[in-house]
C-alpha cells in the first residue's frame, strides 16, 4: 500500500500551513478545499483515504459534510479537526459518521494517532476533551 492519501478541508490558511507541516512527511496530501460543498467534490474526485474536516465552514458546513459522505457510503475516513469541545459536537460528529475529534490546539500531538486510529478501524477523540 502506498502512502495514505489526506484531503484537507479548512476555511482558514494559518490552519491549513499548520496541518501541512504536521503531516507532510508521513501522509501525500492530495488537495485542500474551503468549505463543505468543494469538500465533497473533492473527495469524490480524489477518493482520499482520510478526510481531514473542520465543523465550522462556509457554504456547508463540516457536520452536514460528514452526513454526505456517510449516506453515500463513502470509504474516506472523517476526521474533524475543531476547536469545539464541547460534548454535544463530539457527539454531532461521530453520530455524522466521524472516525476521530481533534480539538485544534492539539494537532500537533493528536493528528497523526487520529488518522492512524480512524485507518485501523479504531475511534479517537484528543486528549484535551477526553480526560
Amino acid at each position: 500500500m502506498g502512502r495514505i492519501r489526506v484531503l484537507l478541508a479548512e476555511d482558514h490558511e494559518a490552519i491549513l500551513v499548520q496541518v501541512r507541516t504536521v503531516l507532510d512527511e508521513e501522509f501525500d496530501i492530495v488537495g485542500t478545499a474551503n468549505n463543505g460543498r468543494d469538500a465533497l467534490g473533492e473527495v469524490r474526485r480524489l477518493d482520499p483515504d482520510v478526510l481531514v474536516l473542520d465543523i465550522s465552514m462556509p457554504i456547508v458546513n463540516g457536520l452536514q459534510t460528514a452526513r454526505e459522505l456517510k449516506s453515500a457510503q463513502s470509504r474516506t475516513k472523517v476526521i474533524f479537526l475543531t476547536v469545539h469541545e464541547d460534548p454535544d459536537f463530539v457527539a454531532a460528529a461521530f453520530s455524522a459518521g466521524a472516525s476521530a475529534y481533534v480539538v485544534k490546539s492539539d494537532v500537533t500531538t493528536d493528528l497523526v494517532p487520529a488518522i492512524r486510529n480512524a485507518l485501523e478501524g479504531r475511534k479517537y477523540i484528543s486528549q484535551a476533551i477526553s480526560s
